[in-house]
């Protein structure tokens, strides 16, 4: 079995009523402290809360200005998006800004993109909006001209969406960042993670559920030559709550909306690692975790030191 690494995701709003400032923070002291525990950091391309319910007009962080002032401040962690939104940046650019962060950080950049979803978020700041599936043909160029542009000493590609001509990206990331694609689509998306990704995350949903995706990527591999076992598979949950006892951590768990009984992680240590030895048993090999006690850190601090040993 492969080295189960641990991630967290951190909120880029806050569910409570923070002043400002408090909830910036509240993320520095949560990475503060678990520096060196937990291998990568998280954070979500949206410009507004992408939880429906919550108050539009909540203070939101930026993805990429996030990840790059963080990177910075916290050496002890890889730091990926989960997962950027091709549209919202020209992908010739997010290839030049990826290889800047990748230098700069010295190897800690995931880039992690998907094919963008928010609609009213698209409108509002003025980005098309075609069909779902044009936007996953999008992001499957998007994904190409960023690998040339991290490879060749002068890309160019000749798309339906995009195209670049000569482009020059120097200096070049060392190591290449690993391309990770979020999405469960089984034709077009997976299709995709088997041509270009070298890692894929699907959130949320059940061990059934994402063996069936599993299937379907192993088929388009199969369909592309390209080795299975090659792409690193990712799982990421929004609600995640460990305690001493079931009925503690289903408290936590229940005091933020993004708790679903059908799909979170939730109970005693034993309970967890039983959980979480369903997907690594698939292959999973880098979990996503958002905590549900943020800013609290108690979840967190009894999976650090009783679940995260295990593997």
């Amino acid at each position: 079995m492969h080295n189960v690494k641990f991630g967290i995701r951190i909120p880029a709003f806050p569910l409570n009523d923070s002043r400002k400032g408090e909830f910036r923070d509240e993320i520095f002291k949560t990475l503060t402290q678990f520096e060196g525990v937990f291998d990568s950091v998280w954070i979500a391309d949206h410009f507004v809360p992408w939880y429906e319910p919550q108050n539009p007009m909540t203070d939101t962080l930026e993805c990429w200005t996030s990840l790059a002032f963080l990177a910075g401040k916290f050496r002890g962690y890889d730091f990926g998006s989960i997962v950027m939104s091709q549209s919202y940046r020209n992908p010739a650019l997010l290839a030049k800004m990826g290889a800047t962060l990748q230098i700069l950080s010295n190897g800690r950049f995931i880039l992690g993109i998907g094919a963008g979803w928010k609609q009213d978020e698209y409108l509002a700041y003025g980005f098309d909006f075609p069909p779902t599936a044009t936007r996953i043909h999008q992001m499957g160029e998007a994904v190409q001209i960023i690998k040339a542009m991290w490879t060749d000493s002068k890309a160019s590609f000749q798309g339906k969406y995009y195209r670049i001509e000569n482009a020059i990206c120097e200096p070049k990331p060392d190591p290449v960042p690993p391309i990770l694609i979020g999405g469960g689509g089984k034709k077009i998306t997976l299709r995709y993670v088997a041509q270009f990704a070298d890692w894929w995350n699907f959130p949320g949903g059940t061990p059934e559920h994402y063996a069936e995706l599993l299937e379907a990527l192993r088929g388009h591999c199969k369909d592309v030559g390209r080795d299975y076992n090659s792409i690193v598979k990712t799982w990421a949950i929004e609600c995640v709550a460990v305690a001493g006892t079931t009925e503690k951590a289903t408290e936590i768990a229940r005091s933020t909306p993004f708790y679903d009984p059908q799909t979170a992680i939730v109970g005693t240590p034993d309970n967890v690692e039983t959980q979480l030895r369903r997907f690594t048993t698939m292959g999973v090999e880098h979990f996503i975790l958002r905590f549900a006690d943020f800013p609290y850190t108690n979840s967190a601090e009894t999976f650090a030191r009783e679940v995260i040993p295990r593997f």
